[in-house]
């Protein structure tokens, strides 16, 4: 879902900076401003919506304001064609107006914004019809609110993660080992999604733990060898030896939540490297990873370092049938071994 706020409303110019800043300290970058508040651009990187009237601007995007105050309003939208995006302010009404602006635009290439003023409301524009709207546009009285939809730029479902049985763990060459830092820290049972196949993506938790010789560094997850793939927020797969500083990446939790992060840096260093298989009882599935003690696999009740892990334990993984093609998911017979 997109987010947009709105940092036009207040007749403060000052109230409207202080919204912007929220905003942007939010995760939400995309802006509505009145013209007169441009330079506001140079407070960070966004992306300004200019609300002149009612005719809006999104960089090459020509959009609308509209206020729905009653049937006749909703029909006016509805017979509205040309417009790259149409954002609807509304009282009175939840779901069937909104069904009706959905059905209509769904094919059009006409993107239907929601002004919403609670998470709650947000959440259900997210759902009505199935697809939802393309995006909501924030409007609040109080500045402080708008981190209460910091999630929404986030999106991201559960991912299921079920337990496999380790099968084999055995010692192999050295190999090109890849550290991921992020911008964020994580918290015991949190990590991401490595596998050298795509049907079966694993857990490798952070070195967010502290084993007595080495301090936790809750930023990092050592991820395994160059080959690897890793799950990105948009569902795609990307290999180790891909990401770069400023690359977004996953982090994904035990329960199988997850939110997003940026790649802070990347190390590939030569490292002793172990081979790791587990089985869901019928297929055979792994990953290579760095042979030390700080390497830890995610398990339904804990952590376990791969040098402690035997056969028989489990350990959580996302699988998936089908392949990939460029990263993204489909539906064909592939066999990786």
């Amino acid at each position: 879902m997109n987010v947009i706020l709105r940092a036009d409303v207040s007749d403060s110019k000052e109230d409207r900076k202080q919204m912007l800043i929220e905003g942007l300290e939010a995760g939400i970058t995309n802006i509505m401003i009145r013209p007169e508040d441009r330079e506001f651009s140079k407070i960070g990187k966004m992306d300004l919506i200019v609300k002149d009237g009612n005719e809006l601007t999104w960089n090459d995007k020509n959009g609308a304001f509209v206020v729905i105050g009653d049937p006749k309003d909703q029909d006016k939208v509805l017979k509205m064609t040309g417009k790259d995006f149409i954002v609807i302010s509304a009282s009175g009404w939840k779901v069937i107006p909104l069904e009706n602006l959905i059905a209509k635009f769904r094919s059009s290439g006409t993107e239907i914004y929601a002004v919403v003023s609670t998470a709650e409301d947000a959440e259900l524009c997210s759902k009505t019809l199935e697809r939802g709207t393309d995006g909501v546009a924030i409007d609040v009285a109080d500045p402080s609110e708008v981190s209460k939809f910091a999630g929404l730029t986030k999106n991201i479902p559960n991912l299921g993660l079920v337990p496999l049985k380790v099968k084999k763990v055995k010692n192999i060459e050295m190999g090109d080992r890849v550290c991921i830092d992020t911008c964020s820290s994580m918290e015991p049972g949190e990590g991401m999604l490595i596998g050298s196949q795509s049907s079966a993506l694993f857990l490798i938790q952070s070195e967010s733990e502290d084993n007595g010789y080495v301090a936790a560094r809750p930023f990092r997850v050592n991820a395994g060898a160059v080959h690897a793939y890793v799950m990105m927020p948009n569902g795609s797969t990307r290999y180790l030896s891909e990401l770069k500083s400023g690359d977004p990446v996953l982090i994904v939790s035990r329960n199988g939540s997850a939110r997003s992060s940026s790649v802070g840096r990347c190390k590939i260093e030569k490292r002793p490297m172990v081979l790791l298989e587990a089985t869901d009882g019928k297929n055979v599935f792994s990953t290579i990873l760095q042979n030390a003690e700080t390497v830890k696999v995610v398990t339904p009740k804990g952590s376990l370092s791969v040098s402690e892990l035997k056969e028989g334990d489990e350990i959580l993984a996302k699988t998936e049938k089908g392949g990939r093609h460029f990263g993204m998911a489909i539906e064909e017979t592939i066999k990786e071994i």
